[in-house]
């Protein structure tokens, strides 16, 4: 566990962190880090704290479900002692495969299918199945590759596209879901009530529109229509009270709904299987070639003979106007005679071949079979009074497309439920695929019979519809809670359980709108459109991701293409327009609609980050979004006196990690002014791009002309790029021969680049030995990119490594990371978590957790300590520059020149002699000495504590000799006063932990990646006094010693790779 920083008070209340840096060597007992290994790092550690203190957070993450919590569940929870909360611990079976199984095995299985084979035929039959199958399957494969491309909350597939393609797209996406849900609910609860109109009679016999008052064929469907909007209402209402007090039951009643509709899949097989020895006895009454409904008749003949007397049927008195003998009788009904047909024939009689081919009619037409004889023909004025069995609708391919359609839209009940899974990542897209499979190969084959529709059908329709009025509440919730759309935000609210009771109610309303159209053939094209536009958005958002290749798009699925993502999609679309292409209209302007009222609206209240291109365009980028795209690159380079490049290998280095991807601004400084450094300027620019084309980097070039190198660097930082095209991080070479440099401003402005990138939150990457790194023709072998995680600032360290193995140069080396263990941390445990953690993140990763405890500070590391502050001590006093030598005494000039004179008057005459005999240059030197020599005496006396004052000014007259003699003294004393100094001192004891830590930390890397083609190391920040800036860079230096490839991260101060989509 990392240790808090102690802080001392300024004395105005704001307390401030001890600084690594100052040299206060007798207050370093109440530093602010207690530990030695990761002094370095201490100054930043509120803003950046240790990878072990974060691990366990991060690593056990769970997706727990929002909403709903029974009052039972929520009683106890009250109490004194509170229930700990679960983990979801659904596994593929039970989360994914058996939920999607029972929504595609539904109502239109059950109840159409059979009608849409015997109307389109066994080969269009197949056509429709593939067609829509093939359609949910190529989405399902893009589903999977989001949903496994991070962490799935609850909310599915809206949570997937808004986080995806930004809310503008989610909106609309999880709106039309929403409906396409809400409809689906009413066409399971008029499957219902449709079953038990046919099972129990009931419209016949409780209904309060009799259909037997009804003569004409119309007027008994309008009859039906008007019991099935009563009926359903009813239904309806009792479904929406069991869902509003018992969610819990539902739950547990959709396995038992599942197992009977499973059972029933089974029973199909086994009677298709029995057909083939053992037809089933399930006649059918044709009159002539015209099928008959059988209700109003018990036998299908036209007289029977009853105690040796023959009489009329039930028949008779259909088609008569009597039961006698001479009635009068329909034309048809003479002239033909009736028989039974085995409506189930069985495998062997060869039924398939009679029905490979469509028959499609318009409403009203008699079903016929073409093989029966059949004399005289029809006359529609009377048949529509005759029990014949017609079309009620006009049928036609594109028609059965859309009815059939709902069947297969269950692929989206196991990422619904991805807040219950263990592991969606795993379980959604196995599951979805392997329930997509089943039921594809069960609906091909699929003859039920009666009892097998009655009761798969029922069971199916009741558990679907109750389904679909528990799981759309909770998405309109979702939605609700976001905030995208603000005039349904009430509809976040509900129960103190959690339960969403208003977005339950407007369900409800809207279902109902569904039940009063009170046709299951005319709902289902409407639930279909809605269906198809989610599953267009979820092919386009996986298109667009796999295209932009953005770095946040690591799906662990593998199976997937872009390629596949856009057919589906244009297979989602062509469907839309052939079901309906009205309806298809209409919903793409409800979906439009949305997509810009929420554009309208803008992003203030919105908590998810708005498109990957609204931020692009934008003029600044969004504060919401959670992976930043890419890194956007601002590269610096040096050039030398001929206005050359110095270091081509960085051009490789950002090729490699772009590939042609995202933002790149290649600058420079050159100093001087505009004005006479124009055509240097211009030949830099052209010599940059010269390099850039050589090295195949993509971007712009900068130069900048700036009266010194600091502030043009500064100025690149904070103002290259255009709006919300701006670059976030900076890329550089380290500054290799600091050390040699006799002009300190070199590594200066390589400290204040740091600082100034860290100010305005731009990631920076530091790359040493930069021209050992290899060029884009270079192809390394088998080998390794090594990763020391110290601290989290951002995860770009976790992010680079990936970036890099995309490129050809760097795609054989392997991942592997490193993070360091203290004392009091779990190293096993820490390894369980990153791995989770690397889980999450979709990263393959070796991972290996390095032990490093507090010993003894070596007296290696003491030598070293001393040596740099020596070497710091020396360049303080020795080495200034000659612009500031002559400035300071220039400056000491300025303001002493009267007071020598006036000090001098006494010895004028002595003075004017020598004036006379001595040049001007002398006079002027003479009288710096003279100051000189009071100051060095002041600081000699006040280091030596030898004076309680100011030492006395010399008032006397000298001659030259004399002054000169005098001056070598003085400055021979001071000098071996400065020795003496340097070997009396003692290092800081910061300093001295804070190299201990470089060094412990070198020692462990250089161990364990010493062969490893590239190492990222976190990059220590520099000190916030500047006065240890030299210390700085002798730290770093000796923390990568010996290492030969290296780049350091310096994070941004926000997360650029998450555990989410």
């Amino acid at each position: 566990v990392v240790k808090k920083l102690r802080c001392v008070s300024t004395g105005d209340g704001v307390p401030k962190e001890n600084s690594p840096f100052i040299n206060n060597t007798d207050n370093d007992k109440g530093n602010s880090y207690d530990g030695t290994n990761m002094a370095l790092f201490e100054e930043e550690m509120d803003s950046n704290p240790m990878v072990s203190s974060l691990l366990n957070k991060l690593a056990n993450y769970t997706n727990l479900t929002q909403g709903a919590q029974e009052h039972e569940e929520a009683e106890e929870d009250e109490g004194p002692k509170k229930k700990a909360v679960k983990s979801p611990q659904m596994g593929t079976f039970m989360g994914v495969y058996l939920p999607c199984l029972q929504n595609i095995l539904g109502v239109i299985l059950f109840l159409r299918l059979t009608w849409i084979v015997g109307t389109a035929g066994i080969l269009e039959s197949l056509a429709i199945v593939c067609l829509c199958c093939s359609c949910t399957m190529l989405t399902a494969i893009s589903m999977s590759a989001i949903a496994t491309n991070g962490v799935v909350p609850a909310g599915g597939s809206y949570y997937m596209i808004s986080r995806s393609l930004g809310p503008e797209f989610g909106g609309a996406v999880g709106l039309c879901f929403y409906l396409g849900t809400t409809f689906a609910g009413s066409m399971y609860i008029l499957g219902t009530i449709e079953i038990l109109a046919y099972l129990f009679f009931i419209l016949s016999f409780l209904s309060p529109f009799p259909m037997q008052t009804y003569i004409k064929k119309e007027d008994e469907a309008d009859a039906l229509l008007n019991n099935m909007r009563v009926y359903g209402t009813c239904c309806l209402a009792l479904m929406a009270v069991v869902v509003f007090v018992g969610v819990k039951y539902v739950n547990k009643l959709a396995l038992v709904f599942l197992a009977c509709v499973i059972l029933s899949i089974l029973s199909i097989y086994a009677g298709v299987i029995k057909t083939i020895f053992e037809p089933p006895d399930f006649p059918v009454c044709m009159l002539g070639n015209r099928t008959l409904q059988n209700q109003n008749f018990d036998s299908c003949l036209k007289t029977e003979i009853i105690d040796n007397l023959t009489v009329t049927t039930k028949l008779w008195k259909l088609f008569c106007d009597g039961p006698e003998f001479n009635a009068t009788c329909d034309e048809y009904f003479t002239k033909n005679n009736a028989t039974n047909v085995q409506g189930i024939p069985g495998l062997t009689s060869g039924v398939i071949s009679e029905n490979m081919w469509s028959v499609y009619g318009p409403l009203g037409m008699l079903v016929e079979d073409q093989k029966l004889p059949s004399i005289g023909g029809s006359d529609p004025a009377q048949d529509i009074y005759l029990p014949y069995v017609v079309n009620d609708i006009t049928t036609f391919f594109t028609l059965l497309v859309g009815i059939y359609f709902p069947s297969v839209t269950g692929i989206m009940a196991g990422s619904n439920r991805s807040g219950d899974l263990r592991d969606a990542q795993k379980s959604i897209p196995i599951g979805t695929i392997l329930a997509i499979a089943t039921t594809s190969f069960i609906c091909t084959l699929s003859w039920p019979s009666p009892w097998v529709i009655v009761i798969g059908s029922f069971f199916s329709c009741c558990g679907a519809g109750l389904q679909s009025l528990t799981g759309a509440p909770r998405l309109l919730q979702a939605i609700a809670r976001d905030g995208i759309v603000p005039f349904l935000q009430v509809f976040g609210h509900g129960k103190a359980n959690g339960e969403p009771t208003w977005a339950l109610l407007l369900t409800a309303g809207i279902c109902e709108i569904g039940i009063l159209i009170a046709s299951l053939d005319a709902v289902a094209p409407i639930l279909s459109m809605f269906f198809l536009m989610c599953y267009l958005f979820v092919n386009l958002a996986c298109a667009v991701q796999t295209l932009l290749r953005t770095p946040n798009w690591r799906p662990r699925f593998k199976y997937y293409h872009w390629a596949l993502s856009f057919l589906g999609m244009s297979l989602c679309l062509a469907l839309m327009f052939i079901s309906s292409w009205y309806y298809a209209i209409v919903a793409m302007v409800i979906a439009g609609c949305i997509y810009k009222y929420i554009e309208y609206r803008g992003y203030k209240d919105i908590k998810i980050s708005p498109s990957p291109c609204k931020v692009i365009l934008s003029d600044s980028p969004s504060p919401f979004s959670l992976d930043v795209p890419r890194p956007q690159l601002l590269v610096l380079l040096d050039l030398d006196s001929d206005q050359v490049v110095k270091h081509p290998r960085l051009l490789s280095l950002t090729t490699q990690l772009k590939a042609g991807k995202g933002l790149t601004i290649v600058g420079n400084v050159i100093e001087g002014t505009f004005l006479t450094k124009d055509a240097e300027a211009k030949t830099a620019e052209q010599n940059i791009k010269s390099s850039m084309s050589a090295e195949r980097t993509k971007g712009f070039c900068h130069v900048v002309v700036s009266s010194n190198i600091r502030d043009g660097f500064s100025h690149l930082i904070q103002s290259a790029g255009l709006g919300g095209m701006k670059h976030n991080t900076v890329l550089m070479a380290w500054p290799g021969t600091w050390r040699q440099s006799n002009d300190p401003q070199s590594w200066k402005n390589f400290i204040e680049m740091v600082r100034e990138t860290t100010a305005a939150h731009q990631a920076l990457l530091v790359a040493k030995n930069v021209d050992s790194f290899p060029t884009n023709l270079d192809r390394l072998g088998e080998g390794t990119i090594d990763v020391w995680w110290v601290v989290h600032d951002g995860g770009l360290l976790m992010l680079l490594p990936f970036l890099l193995r995309q490129h050809k140069v760097w795609r054989k080396c392997k991942m592997r990371i490193f993070t360091v263990a203290q004392m009091d941390d779990n190293s096993i445990q820490m390894k369980k978590d990153l791995q989770m953690f690397l889980y999450h993140l979709r990263l393959d990763a070796e991972v290996e957790v390095v032990e490093m405890h507090d010993n003894d500070i070596s007296a290696f590391t003491y030598e070293k300590t001393l040596v740099m502050e020596q070497r710091s001590q020396m360049l303080k006093q020795m080495q200034l520059s000659r612009t500031e030598r002559e400035r300071e005494i220039q400056s000491i000039t300025d303001e002493s020149r009267s007071s020598i004179r006036r000090k001098n008057q006494g010895a004028a005459q002595n003075l004017t002699l020598s004036q006379q005999s001595s040049p001007m240059e002398d006079t002027q030197e003479d009288e710096v000495a003279q100051l000189i020599h009071d100051r060095n005496t002041a600081s000699h006396a006040a280091i030596n504590d030898k004076a309680e004052s100011g030492p006395d000014r010399v008032h006397m007259t000298w001659t030259k000799d004399k002054l000169f003699t005098e001056r070598n003294r003085n400055r021979e004393c001071n000098a071996n006063v400065a020795v003496r100094d340097l070997f009396n001192m003692k290092p800081n004891q910061s300093n001295v932990r804070r190299m201990h830590t470089a060094v412990k930390l070198n020692e462990v890397v250089v161990n364990k990646s010493q062969g490893a083609h590239l190492v990222l190391l976190n990059m220590p920040g520099p000190p916030k006094n500047r006065g240890g800036d030299e210390n700085y860079m002798e730290f770093l230096e000796v923390l990568l010693e010996g290492l030969n490839r290296v780049l350091l991260v310096r994070g941004g101060g926000r997360e650029v790779i998450t555990i989410y989509s």
